[in-house]
């Protein structure tokens, strides 16, 4: 089983402010960006401009009222 959990997969814009919203509550997610990793590596395979958030499972339960709202405000529900 897994620790974390993805909870968005989206623009990269758009995935910094879930990021900020879940900072102002005590949750620091993981940001990846494959896109960005792959070209410091030489190489482009992933689509640009996408960034995946991942939380801890045991954050999850405080999050997920701010990931709805989030979602539901930016029109992704």
């Amino acid at each position: 089983m897994s620790e974390t959990s993805r909870i968005y997969t989206g623009p990269t814009l758009i995935a910094k402010g879930l990021v900020a919203r879940l900072n102002e509550i005590g949750i620091s997610p993981i940001e990846r960006n494959d896109h960005d990793s792959s070209l410091r590596a030489g190489f482009a395979m992933s689509i640009a401009n996408q960034t995946m958030i991942f939380i801890r499972n045991d954050e999850l339960q405080k999050a997920q009222p701010i990931i709805d709202e989030f979602l539901e405000e930016i029109g992704d529900q």
